[in-house]
């Protein structure tokens, strides 16, 4: 593809996008996402730390992950912060008793809260613990999330290690870059508590899912989600909106999963190619969530 060529997509890939946002970026639309939890909470030291749980445990049947969630929520209280802070280890271990999500059982998940509070006791919020890291040249946010990962776990290898990847190793990170995503950007959608970390460095939450589409919009040719392919989808969105690469994240997934019986007729409105939209899953059929 010569470069008129990449300019012409990049302009209509663009212009499906933005009619792409404008309808599905809202609240409306949020549920069953776990981002809805969010919505609960109006102190950001209690915001960020909801967002770090749920994105954290959003793996597997979204029905589960969304009693996990609130299992969880319902032991902290009203104020998730405070509690993660001040209880002890031991206290939120017997309070989580019984806890199981997928391979994550009672002590691993407080061992993970354990983390957030240590976090929180030595930073004073997870915001200031992750722009310890931060620095202007680094291109995006992986090496700061390398920090932050290795601060949450503090050397324990049960709870934090099993349920935050180690940016170092290649992985995409994706829950936890869509847990950047849910902090760093204001809109309808996302909360954006944080505003020390520029939405221009973030990566997009790369999953199968948005994988497939990439590759049917040109934007990588690689075959994992790694934290290569991650970036160089990253790099692609970044040519259509520089300032905010991950603008688009919430409505392409929100077109996959929708039942919406106007779908088609959406997809059809907006222009998007039958073998992209199949790629999202979005065939008009009622696929599984």
């Amino acid at each position: 593809m010569d470069s008129t060529d990449s300019k012409n997509l990049g302009r209509g890939l663009g212009s499906m996008l933005e009619r792409l946002y404008m309808r599905y970026n809202d609240r409306v639309y949020v549920k069953p996402d776990p981002l809805y939890c969010l919505y609960n909470y109006d102190d950001p030291r209690d915001i960020e730390v909801v967002g770090l749980i749920a994105s954290s445990l959003a793996f597997g049947n979204v029905v589960q992950i969304g009693r996990s969630i609130e299992r969880v929520l319902d032991v902290l209280g009203s104020s998730p912060a405070e509690f993660v802070k001040n209880e002890i280890p031991r206290s939120i271990n017997s309070l989580l008793s019984g806890f199981k999500h997928r391979w994550i059982c009672g002590d691993e998940i407080s061992s993970f809260l354990a983390g957030v509070g240590r976090v929180l006791d030595r930073y004073g919020s997870l915001e200031r613990c992750f722009i310890d890291g931060l620095r202007g040249d680094h291109g995006d946010v992986m090496p700061a999330l390398a920090h932050f990962v290795a601060e949450l776990c503090g050397g324990c290898d049960k709870g934090p290690a099993k349920l935050l990847p180690a940016p170092e190793r290649g992985s995409a990170c994706k829950r936890l870059n869509l847990y950047l995503r849910w902090m760093a950007r204001r809109d309808k959608v996302d909360p954006g508590v944080w505003s020390g970390v520029p939405a221009s460095m973030l990566l997009v939450p790369l999953d199968t899912h948005m994988l497939r589409f990439s590759r049917a919009m040109g934007l990588t040719d690689r075959n994992q989600a790694s934290l290569k392919t991650a970036r160089e989808v990253t790099r692609g969105f970044r040519e259509i909106s520089p300032a905010d690469p991950v603008k688009y994240d919430f409505a392409l997934t929100r077109l996959g999963i929708r039942r919406d019986r106007d779908r088609r007729l959406f997809i059809d409105m907006i222009g998007m190619d039958d073998n992209v939209a199949l790629s999202l899953g979005a065939s008009g059929k009622r696929e599984a969530v």
